[in-house]
């Protein structure tokens, strides 16, 4: 299964100059919870802000990463690197095809950003949407979520957000 995570706002924005434009520590705790011991796919922009965020990649997970940018380890830092391979849990690849063959026995969860969840909704079978319940101004939007495809399985209702849970058709 391909599962896409992300916090949305009203407006579809997701980020904002490479980060999170919100503070929502239960989203967080529900990412952490959604996606531990599991394959997370990402692109690089997101790869760099987590290690901008966390100092390493994220732990109890299997980071993949996507990147076009040729000989992309050599512009990591030493500390994502043990002796001359890079840190167990990373992966890169140039594509999300040849992610996607790669782990194809795996269940895969994309968390960002925008140009990799655009390229990966139409292969997902399901959504863990966190809705941030205002406009906010940024520069990385979710895909618009097509009701047409998807159907809402599962809503958690809370003051600011809600926990939305969609599957395909």
């Amino acid at each position: 299964m391909i599962i896409l995570v992300a916090a949305v706002a009203k407006n579809n924005v997701i980020g904002n100059k490479g980060k999170l434009p919100w503070h929502i520590p239960e989203d967080l705790k529900r990412f952490k919870e959604i996606t531990n011991g599991k394959a997370v796919l990402m692109g690089r922009k997101t790869f760099e802000s987590i290690i901008g965020y966390l100092g390493k990649p994220l732990p109890n997970r299997e980071n993949i990463v996507i990147t076009r940018k040729e000989d992309y380890k050599k512009t990591l830092s030493p500390e994502l690197f043990e002796s001359e391979r890079l840190v167990e849990g990373v992966q890169i690849y140039s594509s999300v095809e040849e992610a996607l063959q790669k782990h194809k026995t795996e269940d895969i969860y994309v968390i960002g950003g925008a140009e990799t969840y655009a390229q990966t909704i139409g292969l997902a079978d399901k959504l863990y949407i966190t809705e941030v319940h205002q406009e906010i101004e940024g520069d990385a939007v979710f895909p618009e979520i097509q009701t047409a495809v998807w159907q809402e399985s599962a809503r958690e209702n809370h003051e600011k957000y809600s926990f939305v849970e969609y599957k395909k058709k």
